[in-house]
């Protein structure tokens, strides 16, 4: 799975707008730090999320992953995070 790792990228500057529109004083700043740091958690959330739909897909004999099989790991990875 190593090799997919390239594939799940997020802008640094959209972790940014997406962490930004969350603070409640426009006076926080954000350091360069956090952002990549947050992005490489998002990437090993969205990995993940991905592999547990696959497992999921393939221990109800389906063939190919659905928005369901997401919906019914998604509790778990929450709580996992």
């Amino acid at each position: 799975m190593a090799e997919n790792d390239d594939n799940i990228v997020f802008k640094k500057e959209t972790v940014s707008k997406l962490l930004s529109s969350f603070f409640k004083e426009d006076k926080t700043k954000l350091s360069s730090d956090a952002v990549v740091l947050m992005a490489e958690m998002l990437k090993v959330f969205v990995k993940e999320a991905a592999q547990r739909s696959i497992k999921q897909a393939e221990s109800e004999d389906c063939d190919k992953v659905d928005i369901d099989h997401f919906e019914k790991i998604l509790p778990q990875l929450l709580l996992d995070f």
